[in-house]
């Protein structure tokens, strides 16, 4: 099978990681893990975008280099990353100089589709980009993310000509050739290309001082979307290098609010400089708590760090993979974590398998090193669940084998073969032995969402049934 290229969106060093960020990772790891599983190869690209004025500004006002500031914040996301259990092979950071000259060869490779004009529009300086007229109208005047007001600004930029692909990206869309996921996000994103304007791609350096030269222009410094989107296909190394081994990308992971950027600018990009387009791009949708978006000013920003430091790594992953849907927003409540903890994980899972592991050791069931792999080879030839994993849709996935965790809590419960072994121990053995098989394909189907979780079940059950232990840990 094809090698497999996997990306996540690269978030601004202006701030900490947040719960957004942890979801982009996690579910990127989830899907590289069941690659990996199917001894595919994998590149799994993650990084830090690093140029821009808000990055410079809080520098500024922190009184350190912001070569400084940006080294330390995209090494907090390297050690956010590691936290969440999340293994990407390469890691980019967009102030690297490698970055900066492979941009500037993309730059000049896709000069034919940029062209100079003075510009005169609104902006917003929180999400550095510029709007158009009517999304100035339909958000009265106030962007919706930042609640702060647009500024009108005219200055001279370059424009890259999305008019030349618009066709192209219309037909690629249109035929899943650029698959956007979930569907409901394929109609806004062709809504939003009939609309889109040719994109500013540079800014005047009196304007933006921190970022990459414009090459041959060095009154005009490159604005995020040439800088940033790039990012996927220089950590490959190109356009230095053949990337044909891993290009198009398998899937890139992007919340839903990058999406109009990643399906039409990022596409107009590659199509100017000759490449293929991605396959998929997974939007996913926002966290909420308590059932508002997370906001500063409301103080109701959940902080990721102090979920793990208070639940510990495979709870969250639980969590955030299993109860916040794969596409859609969903609600983060300290309570209904709490809940699926002790309820479902620590309960359904945990429970069961001290459970099963003492009444093995109890009734000495021995598990043969064959019937292991076989179970094992099994589970991954389970279609639904595959089916399930291919199509992205990865809550449900955990969902339909969590329904084999409680299959198992119910078979025990009326098979009772603690009651059966009082008259007939080889046939209680034999019903443990098939339980504990059951369980064991289990854990290979829990790998890509609970790793931990997974080898402890696995190391547990062996050809010599261990002294049992508490799967997880109680809660700090």
């Amino acid at each position: 099978m094809k090698n497999q290229y996997i990306t996540t969106a690269i978030p601004y060093v202006n701030g900490k990681p947040h719960v957004g960020h942890a979801l982009d990772y996690l579910l990127a790891d989830v899907y590289s893990r069941y690659k990996k599983e199917q001894g595919i190869s994998v590149r799994f690209q993650a990084g830090t975008d690093e140029h821009g004025n808000k990055i410079f500004n809080k520098a500024t006002a922190q009184g350190i280099p912001v070569e400084q500031y940006v080294e330390e914040n995209a090494n907090i996301f390297r050690e956010f990353i590691a936290k969440l259990g999340v293994e990407p092979t390469d890691f980019i950071r967009t102030s690297d100089p490698e970055h900066e000259r492979l941009v500037q060869l993309i730059w000049d490779k896709i000069k034919d589709h940029i062209y100079p004009s003075d510009y005169e529009g609104w902006y917003c300086s929180g999400c550095e980009g510029f709007i158009t007229d009517k999304e100035y109208e339909e958000n009265n005047g106030i962007c919706p993310d930042h609640q702060t007001k647009y500024e009108r600004l005219s200055e001279k930029n370059y424009y890259l000509r999305i008019s030349n692909f618009k066709p192209q990206i219309k037909e690629a869309i249109e035929n899943d050739r650029l698959k956007i996921l979930p569907d409901f996000r394929k109609k806004e994103v062709l809504r939003l290309l009939e609309d889109s304007p040719d994109v500013s791609i540079s800014r005047p350096r009196k304007n933006l001082s921190w970022g990459i030269s414009v090459p041959h222009d060095e009154d005009q410094v490159m604005y995020v979307w040439i800088d940033a989107l790039a990012n996927y296909i220089t950590v490959l190394g190109y356009p230095e290098k053949d990337i044909s081994d891993y290009w198009p990308a398998d899937v890139q992971f992007v919340g839903k609010d990058i999406l109009r950027f990643h399906a039409i600018i990022w596409p107009s990009i590659l199509l100017a400089l000759g490449l293929e387009l991605p396959k998929v791009i997974l939007s996913h949708g926002h966290v909420l708590a308590n059932g508002q978006k997370m906001s500063k000013s409301i103080g109701n920003v959940i902080d990721p760090i102090d979920i793990l430091g208070k639940y510990g790594l495979d709870p969250f992953r639980y969590f955030f993979l299993r109860h916040i849907d794969t596409f859609a927003d969903s609600d983060f409540t300290w309570e209904k974590f709490d809940a699926a903890y002790s309820g479902e994980l620590a309960n359904d899972l945990g429970n069961l398998v001290q459970r099963l592991a003492v009444l093995s050791q109890k009734d000495n069931v021995e598990l043969s090193v064959e019937s292991i792999e076989r179970a094992k080879e099994n589970a991954h030839k389970d279609a639904e669940y595959n089916q399930l994993m291919d199509e992205f849709k990865f809550s449900k996935a955990f969902d339909y084998v969590w329904t084999k965790i409680q299959q198992i809590n119910k078979d025990i419960n009326d098979l009772q073969p603690w009651s059966v072994a009082k008259t007939d121990l080889e046939k209680a053995k034999e019903i443990l032995l098939d339980l504990d098989l059951r369980l064991i394909a289990i854990a290979e189907l829990l790998s890509p969402f609970l790793p931990t979780t997974s080898k402890n079940i696995l190391d547990t059950f062996g050809t010599e049934i261990v002294v049992p232990k508490p799967l997880f840990p109680k809660k700090a």
